[in-house]
């Protein structure tokens, strides 16, 4: 491995022991890719981007490769002078150039939970390419894949560099953990769960990748200064994917509320409106999930320290957040009852409000589509403590409106709240590929435009 192979502004060859590292880990990491990477598409030539600098105007390049020789970059943006730290009790001290020793436990733990979902996501998606929309979608999907194991990469080459034989131990461990595996399962929940279908997928890049949206951002605000330039270079990777997802579904919703004006949907091959209801019921559940408890004595302490801020921290004007609070509801027997609770063990909660606000707004986009095509019906968010597994909502029953519930009215209403064997089975009907140029399944309209300035009916993907 050189740098050559590796595009990297972080002079890989001047550290002869960091090199041999990587070289011990690339092989493994390839053998990973080829077991569960995309399925009998390896050998297929893919219109890619591929990262080449991080300066705004030629940080991507676009060309034709096949998967498993595309070349993962290690990438971080520049340093800048005198940064110093933003937020917590070290605000205005210099950002940290080397691991704090105080907080290293504590800063590996953040930096593997974030490097444990790039791999798994590419595990969930693996045998899509069987059931593709479009070449159009299908290159999507594989960009996607390629983006999350160079971020990957970013994580791991941290891990090898600022934390010794503990972090080529996690590394190592990064590729031996499996989506869904009952032994060896991934570290969160919703990179666990099975993405059956190209609904499921651009339900998990709209909702899933912007909770990484957000969690990027918080650890770009780090005051270890090679993290936070690891993701805020990661941030310009994961616009795309939560892209995909937005505009995948505001698709499925166009040709659906096309269809519902000619008549029944499911007759005409469509998916109809209240199915995709209930994947965004899930899918958005799920990924709430992943912001962590609502009231949490770690996220206090990664804000303390300076590891983990807020989403965009500069437009906050207070950055110790002592001496606050912040007013949730919380559960009291069968009611909710309002509850101040220290700002800092309330900052899931604060990351998880701008996630909120930024789902509504895709709603709101998805409703204008139905509205276009002179429907009434709307498409919503479900409330934020419906299906939780994780916080203090865990465990406990509410319907789509927040509203506490028992156990009989969920077993009543589950089926037409979450997806059930019906949906999943009128979703699995309609999911027949389509490789041919300019041609597209029927359930889903094609995009306004193509990639990079190429149109619908080019050759995206040429099929080995």
């Amino acid at each position: 491995m050189d740098d050559s192979k590796i595009p990297n502004n972080v002079n890989l060859s001047s550290d002869k022991r960091l090199q041999r590292a990587l070289e011990q880990w690339l092989p493994n990491y390839l053998h990973w890719w080829q077991e569960m990477g995309p399925d009998s598409w390896q050998g297929s030539d893919v219109y890619l981007r591929t990262a080449i600098s991080v300066e705004a105007d030629g940080w991507a390049h676009f060309d034709y490769v096949r998967m498993p020789e595309y070349r993962w970059g290690i990438f971080l943006t520049p340093p800048e002078t005198g940064r110093t730290i933003g937020f917590g009790d070290h605000a205005g001290q210099p950002a940290w150039q080397e691991v704090p020793g105080e907080f290293r436990n504590m800063l590996r733990r953040i930096i593997v939970t974030q490097a444990d979902t790039e791999p798994a996501s590419v595990e969930q998606q693996r045998l899509l390419g069987a059931k593709a929309p479009s070449l159009y979608d299908l290159r999507n999907l594989f960009q996607v894949n390629v983006e999350e194991g160079r971020h990957l990469w970013a994580m791991v080459y941290l891990l090898h560099s600022h934390f010794g034989k503990d972090g080529r131990e996690e590394a190592e461990a990064l590729l031996e953990r499996r989506s869904g595996d009952r032994d060896k399962p991934r570290i969160l929940g919703a990179f666990n769960q099975p993405i059956e279908n190209w609904l499921d997928f651009f339900m998990f890049t709209m909702f899933t990748d912007r909770d990484g949206k957000y969690q990027l951002f918080a650890l770009s605000e780090s005051g270890f200064d090679p993290l936070s330039r690891t993701c805020k270079f990661m941030i310009t990777e994961e616009a795309h994917h939560m892209f995909v997802g937005e505009t995948g579904v505001d698709r499925v919703v166009q040709r659906t509320a096309d269809l519902m004006t000619k008549g029944d949907v499911v007759q005409q091959g469509g998916i109809p409106l209240e199915v995709i209801q209930r994947y965004i019921n899930l899918w958005f559940s799920l990924s709430e999930d992943l912001f962590g408890g609502e009231i949490s004595s770690n996220a206090a302490d990664f804000f303390a320290a300076g590891l983990k801020g807020r989403y965009k921290e500069a437009q906050y004007q207070d950055h110790r957040a002592l001496d606050v609070s912040y007013t949730m509801q919380v559960p009291d027997g069968s009611q909710l009852i309002d509850k101040q609770v220290p700002l800092r063990t309330a900052m899931n909660e604060v990351l998880r409000d701008g996630y909120v606000e930024d789902c509504q707004r895709a709603i709101d986009k998805w409703n204008r589509s139905l509205e276009r095509a002179g429907l009434d019906e709307q498409l919503r968010l479900p409330h934020r403590r419906f299906h939780r597994q994780q916080g203090i909502y865990a465990n406990q029953l509410f319907d789509v409106e927040g509203r506490p519930i028992d156990e009989a009215t969920w077993r009543a209403h589950v089926d037409e709240w979450l997806p059930n064997a019906a949906d999943r089975a009128c979703v699995e009907s309609v999911m027949h590929p389509v490789y041919e140029r300019g041609k597209i399944a029927n359930w889903v309209a094609p995009p306004a435009k193509g990639i990079n300035g190429q149109p619908f009916d080019f050759e995206y993907v040429r099929r080995s």
